[in-house]
């Protein structure tokens, strides 16, 4: 995440957020009460967490920051350390000590009766988890990617359907000014008409060789963490630098296509949709367990002849963010409230009454409350979060095989290539499996 702007900082610039801590001697989530999707704007939203660590703890506080508006009564991790400092937050917020815990999220599920839960895992673990919580019927604040492969998504993306539940993705950029604009400019014609878009991700890092297995934390339930995972030795890389791991992650192309891919669709129209080409190629780190790649340049072709180039930032010429390509000038947009087009009148542009108003949240964990609410779809829904990363991981599948994928968007499918159809997705170890819908 960049420096340049914090998630932090984003939460601190947006819309004021409700002060205070509404604090009652039992809590009963609102669907129990019948309320549910719909409930009036006064019912706070029982939440819980599932994975407390760095991502999981930021997500947990800036709900707690909207003081009343939630109650947080349960939290699950694998690790004791980040389970306690989840639990002592949440205590702290209530002003008591009734945070239950839990370090399985099978039970967690079973017992807690929530209204919403907050997840942030290693992605492998996404397909399963995000789906047994949808399957629940709670609405979920998932953090992007919203899955590690092609089927796991397509999985999730039904569940949501069927169950008819809220969904909000962390892709919070979509919640703040200078991209909500640079889209709404783009997908009016500020820049006439589109045919070339290049995503500026960051550079992949160059690995750590092969470290040493190491005894496992007495904290950390390992088997748990693997999960579906191959099982492999603890090597101290459970925490942030299992991104780099192929068994886990696709390194930064995975983890930031729910960030600048997603801008990306949103000003062109594509967000539901997905290429019809994908050729390109990858530099992988040529030993140790870091596996994920170090660059990536890939070129889809859209049906309707658009063309998205996806790189790492040191290939391309304005690097980080998006940039779209149109026959009367560019528009570019990226973190740190950037916002620049090839002449600087395109961002003076008035759009019309007429035009196309983007979705406009100020603030992307109120946005997932007052969804709730009133039951309309969030500004980051899972469909528009799969349509994203299913851009970096049909990349990652070129990169992989060295063939050009024909892909029907509508089917989902593979076109004419066995070989890369099974890439689609990935085997888990037993007992681990996707759940049903």
């Amino acid at each position: 995440m960049s420096k340049r702007t914090s998630r932090r900082e984003f939460v601190k610039h947006s819309a004021a957020a409700a002060a205070g801590i509404f604090v009652v001697p039992h809590i009963v989530p609102s669907s129990v009460l019948g309320m549910g999707t719909g409930m009036a704007p006064s019912d706070r939203v029982v939440m819980g967490a599932i994975g407390t660590g760095s991502q999981g703890m930021s997500n947990m506080r800036d709900f707690l920051e909207l003081g009343k508006a939630v109650q947080f009564v349960a939290v699950c991790d694998v690790d004791a350390v980040n389970l306690k400092r989840a639990k002592d937050t949440v205590d702290a917020a209530n002003k008591n000590t009734d945070c239950r815990t839990y370090g399985d999220f099978r039970e967690f599920l079973e017992k807690e009766k929530l209204d919403a839960v907050s997840i942030a895992l290693p992605d492998h673990w996404h397909g399963i988890i995000y789906t047994e919580a949808v399957n629940k019927k709670l609405h979920v604040y998932g953090e992007k990617p919203i899955c590690r492969t092609i089927k796991d998504g397509q999985t999730i993306v039904a569940a949501v359907k069927k169950n008819n539940v809220i969904w909000q993705t962390g892709s919070w950029q979509r919640s703040l000014p200078n991209f909500h604009r640079g889209a709404e400019l783009a997908i009016n014609g500020r820049a006439g008409k589109i045919s070339y878009i290049e995503v500026g991700l960051p550079d992949g890092g160059r690995g750590i060789g092969t470290p040493p297995v190491k005894e496992i934390p007495p904290e950390l339930n390992w088997e748990m963490w693997l999960g579906p995972a191959p099982k492999v030795p603890y090597r101290g890389v459970s925490h942030w630098n299992w991104r780099w791991i192929l068994d886990y992650s696709g390194g930064q192309l995975t983890d930031w296509a729910g960030h600048h891919i997603d801008i990306a669709n949103w000003g062109a129209g594509l967000e539901h949709t997905g290429p019809v080409e994908i050729s390109g190629t990858g530099v992988y780190p040529p030993e140790g367990i870091y596996n994920a790649p170090v660059e990536y340049d890939f070129t889809c072709k859209y049906a309707n002849g658009i063309e998205m180039r996806v790189a790492n930032a040191s290939r391309l010429k304005l690097g980080m963010g998006t940039t779209w390509h149109g026959d009367k000038g560019w528009i570019h947009t990226d973190r740190g409230n950037r916002l620049s087009a090839s002449d600087p009148k395109i961002l003076e542009e008035v759009i019309g009454d007429n035009e196309v108003h983007l979705y406009k949240s100020d603030h992307h964990w109120q946005n997932f409350i007052d969804c709730i609410h009133s039951g309309n779809q969030a500004i980051a829904p899972v469909d528009v979060a799969y349509r994203a990363v299913s851009v970096a991981l049909l990349g990652e599948i070129a990169m992989t095989t060295g063939e050009t994928i024909r892909w029907d968007p509508d089917k989902q499918e593979i076109i004419g290539n066995p070989r890369a159809s099974r890439l689609l997705s990935r085997p888990y170890c037993q007992p681990w499996t996707l759940p049903t819908i």
